[in-house]
């Protein structure tokens, strides 16, 4: 015997569960704090149309830099992501999870026992569990200390990317075998519990943006007895440009092709990068999505 006075709670709750998911996730979605470890979060756009869509999305994340202005990173990729069909993960590394007050501990990718690119991916995993797909692959891009991120991620871990875009760092890591992390790569492996996958990263589609006039170096220029003050600390340059440049003519140097842009009368603003590195995603998902692509 049909419970009929059930069926309007259930249709209630239903109809309550899609409303939830309509406001919380999709679109411009609220906050959540990620699943394994609780002190970091995440927001995201999905568009409101996924589950129409004929084909899975793909991902792409955007790291903040110093300032954590994830939110607005994830407004400004909103309208990519609809054209796109994409999901767009921004996550938040707060100031000073260990009470010290450190604004730079992810841009190491390790704080302590911290692993910030292992909480990422478990971010990633988590997104692709909550809207039913897998993410073997995304893009990344990252601006500033975001851009130090992404120059480090992808050196841990270009098998898990589609394409990187590393925009205005104040600091990099070249690809260099006769100096330790963070400048160059030697003592990776003993840092990290991984080597350098040359072959992979020359398959990755990489791209590199700042501006011509991004030339202040007051928050760059590492002084002996400073927090990440190594030997070799200045030497890819003293300006942004010039520190990115150092780091294309690395990677080139090693067989990896960089898209290199650098945006005249464009000082220090990741909104202003933000143009440029969706065009580069853009053409790097045709080329994935052409029949018989890889």
């Amino acid at each position: 015997m049909t419970d009929t006075a059930a069926q309007p709670v259930d249709a209630q709750h239903t109809f309550g569960q899609k409303r939830a998911r309509a406001i919380y996730d999709l679109g411009h979605s609220t906050i959540f704090s990620a699943r394994s470890d609780a002190r970091f979060a995440y927001c995201t756009y999905v568009p409101p149309q996924l589950d129409l869509a004929t084909n899975p999305p793909e991902l792409v994340v955007v790291m903040h830099g110093t300032g954590r202005a994830f939110t607005e990173y994830r407004n400004a990729f909103a309208s990519f992501a609809r054209w796109n069909n994409c999901i767009i993960l921004c996550p938040l590394f707060p100031v000073g999870v260990n009470g010290d007050g450190n604004r730079d501990g992810f841009k190491q990718l390790r704080e302590g026992e911290i692993r910030y690119d292992d909480i990422l991916l478990d971010m990633v995993a988590e997104v692709g569990e909550k809207f039913g797909c897998t993410f073997p692959r995304f893009a990344l891009f990252g601006y500033s200390g975001g851009g130090q991120f992404a120059n480090r991620f992808c050196l841990l871990h270009p098998t898990r990317l589609w394409a990187v875009s590393i925009g205005a760092p104040g600091s990099v890591t070249l690809l260099d075998p006769s100096q330790d992390w963070w400048v160059g790569t030697r003592d990776m492996h003993q840092r990290f519990g991984t080597t350098l996958d040359l072959d992979a990263l020359r398959a990755l589609p990489v791209h590199m943006i700042v501006g011509k006039a991004d030339i202040e170096t007051w928050e760059i220029t590492h002084k002996e007895g400073g927090k990440f003050f190594m030997p070799g600390a200045n030497d890819a340059g003293k300006t942004r440009p010039e520190r990115l440049q150092s780091l294309r003519h690395s990677f080139e140097q090693a067989g990896v092709q960089v898209h290199f842009d650098i945006l005249d009368n464009v000082p220090h603003n990741g909104q202003a990068c933000v143009e440029p590195v969706q065009d580069f995603f853009a053409q790097v998902l045709r080329q994935m999505r052409q029949p018989g692509s890889v």
